[in-house]
């Protein structure tokens, strides 16, 4: 059985994305091509049982084995040494990537505190989307007794397309909730 998100690209957004930009060429309209999904653990420095722990988390919100980022240089003042582990990663395609968009928009993104919108305007000019989550937990696969610490992750979404307009419209087809014009972040 497909994916859902997948169901709904090929059935309705396919479609709607063709009438709109205006193309008959299914391969040269946008598609999703890759989610990364990544986590920094600067602790791992000091405590190597919190990387275990990140990886072990990541594994459960991905369902992918994730790959450990060691430092590429030393940086005395960080306490770093070269080919120290530093980082997780998880490439995900094809119906894991779709399975993964579809919990992060329905699941996780609407459990995160005080959530107004994603920010329209984080595309890197290439069509390519970034975003980061300062907690794992918002995730409903992890067991919140178990993973005591708080780690952040940044996703990526990366598209078929160079126009950040046409991601954009894509990413809006999937359902991702982006924050109207009008409003601002409440950081800034």
């Amino acid at each position: 059985m497909n994916p859902r998100l997948l169901d709904r690209y090929t059935n309705e957004i396919l479609p709607a994305l063709s009438k709109s930009l205006g193309r008959t060429n299914r391969l040269s309209l946008p598609r999703l091509k890759k989610i990364s999904v990544n986590m920094g653990v600067g602790a791992a420095v000091n405590d190597k049982k919190c990387m275990e722990e990140a990886v072990d988390a990541l594994r459960l919100i991905t369902g992918q084995q994730p790959i450990i980022t060691k430092a590429r240089k030393s940086i005395a003042g960080f306490r770093l040494r070269e080919e120290m582990a530093i980082g997780c990663k998880v490439t995900l395609r094809g119906r894991r990537m779709y399975e993964f968009l579809d919990r992060l928009i329905s699941l996780a993104l609407p459990r995160v505190r005080d959530f107004r919108g994603l920010n329209p305007k984080a595309f890197d000019g290439r069509g390519n989307y970034s975003l980061g989550l300062t907690e794992q937990l918002v995730f409903p696969e992890l067991n919140p007794d178990k993973y005591t610490r708080t780690q952040g992750m940044n996703v990526t979404i990366v598209t078929s397309t160079d126009s950040n307009d046409e991601a954009r419209e894509l990413l809006r087809g999937f359902g991702m909730p982006f924050r109207a014009d009008g409003q601002t972040d409440s950081k800034n």
